[in-house]
């Protein structure tokens, strides 16, 4: 028996929860189909909300460490990993109930739970009952890269999708890749515990980030113990008894107990059957236009498995793209150029628009306005004070800002708002933000911009003189 849908989502992360709960309660015939046995996709699972509950005990732990810096005693907290990843649990378990499947099917969604696999363009097939769809959702996400380093799989490693389940804290950890999955653990397990050695091909840690922000980033890191290998990559991995050992190019070798590999991310696209169903995709993506659709017009495709960003942010963004052409024929298309991203470290490293290499490699004129946190107000009474904000003006207006510091993923907001209406700079200037909060450093970086003007030659002429002349 064939079944007849208007839309099948295939996927429950959040891009394809987004469009099948909105397609349900608009009165279409939607069946969700998700491989594993739960809906709420990597991020719920075994990326954002885990690592990020992960990261705030290991941030509560360090602080409780520094407490006399605050005028405490300060201590040595006994960490239980069980107890701690119990918590983790707890977290994931509050959350999956907006995720429930029971809650989606009450939208009017078939929720199925199987691995979906293109027949043709039009059908797919799941626990093998066929199922005929008039237009169609890819919402895969993505899965781990491992690299081919020789005896890897014999040694043993993990990913963000197994390392949670990990009930031991090891004495020693390794981690393969210096980007934000690799940087935020790293950290993490480092306050919680354990020796971490981080190993980067790039010559610098978040290589996709202000090389400034990337060198505060590094101070900090190897300040809390972390050892850092840049420029180098694995070459052997070998295991003796519970210890490994990885043997580096830069002639280093690295001993643990456990490896962390985070060296990104590819499309999970094997085994959907792409080719029959005449749908381009290569290692990096599947292909789709600016409205979201594949090679087959009546095929989109949302979040990690198309990109261009690997962000849950960017999945629901996407969702609502897709949603405006398949619910209502409206041709919207995606929009790139205000996109926020955050790294979760301790400080955090948040980034909008460009960096200031990107911007110099495009050959844009720029001004830079920069501020250190250590010289806010509320930064030095909570003593977060680690970390800048540095804006890029270009005619006026943002062309691009990193900022590093304790909640920087809060504080791109503003900057991010700004460059979406295409504010000018002396707007965040003139907007009255409240003392003492850390948003503050917005107006005082742009008034840096704008205080040799004011103090110039030329300005203290003309106030004395319409002083002298005027009532």
């Amino acid at each position: 028996m064939t079944r007849k849908q208007d839309v099948v989502v295939i996927g429950g992360g959040p891009g394809g929860l987004v469009i099948a709960s909105v397609a349900g309660q608009l009165g279409l015939r939607v069946t969700l189909i998700e491989k594993s046995g739960h809906l709420g996709g990597d991020c719920l699972h075994s990326g954002c909300v885990p690592s990020k509950t992960l990261i705030n005990t290991a941030r509560l732990a360090h602080r409780m460490r520094q407490a006399a810096q605050f005028g405490l005693p300060a201590c040595v907290p006994e960490i239980d990993i069980n107890r701690v990843l119990d918590r983790v649990d707890s977290v994931i378990a509050h959350i999956q109930q907006h995720d429930d499947p029971e809650r989606f099917r009450r939208y009017g969604c078939d929720v199925r739970f199987g691995a979906a696999r293109f027949l043709n363009p039009h059908e797919v097939t799941v626990n093998e009952e066929i199922i005929r769809g008039k237009r169609f959702v890819i919402a895969t996400g993505s899965q781990p890269v491992v690299p081919p380093i020789p005896g890897i799989a014999e040694v043993g490693y993990d990913t963000n999708e197994t390392i949670f389940k990990r009930r031991e804290l090891p004495p020693r950890l390794a981690v393969i890749g210096g980007g934000p999955v690799g940087l935020e653990l790293a950290q993490a397990y480092a306050r919680l515990g354990s020796r971490v050695t981080i190993v980067e091909a790039a010559d610098r840690i978040l290589p996709v980030a202000d090389s400034e922000v990337s060198a505060v980033l590094r101070q900090v890191l190897e300040g809390e113990g972390i050892t850092l290998h840049l420029s180098c990559q694995v070459t052997t991995a070998r295991r003796d008894g519970d210890s490994r050992q990885l043997f580096l190019t830069n002639g280093a070798t690295v001993e643990c107990e456990r490896i962390l590999v985070a060296a990104g991310r590819r499309p999970a696209v094997f085994g959907l059957g792409l080719d029959e169903a005449g749908v381009e995709h290569n290692a990096r993506a599947v292909v789709v236009d600016a409205r979201l659709r594949t090679s087959q017009p009546h095929i989109y495709a949302v979040g990690d498995v198309c990109g261009p960003y690997q962000f849950t942010h960017m999945a629901e963004y996407q969702a609502g793209i897709v949603l405006a052409g398949l619910l209502f024929r409206i041709p919207r298309k995606v929009d790139y150029r205000v996109v926020p991203s955050v790294t979760y470290t301790d400080p955090e490293a948040a980034q909008v628009g460009l960096t200031e290499q990107e911007a110099q490699a495009q050959g844009l004129r720029y001004d830079v306005a920069r501020f250190p946190l250590n010289e806010i107000d509320r930064a030095i009474t909570d003593g977060v004070g680690e970390g800048f904000l540095k804006i890029l003006i270009a005619r006026g207006r943002v062309a691009g800002a990193s900022l590093v510091g304790a909640p920087a993923g809060e504080l791109i907001h503003e900057l991010a708002l700004a460059m979406q209406v295409k504010a000018k700079a002396g707007d965040i200037s003139r907007l009255i933000h409240a003392y003492p909060t850390l948003s503050q450093i917005h107006r005082r970086a742009i008034n840096t911009r704008y205080a040799p003007r004011l103090y110039s030659g030329k300005a203290r002429l003309l106030s004395r003189l319409i002083n002298r002349l005027l009532p």
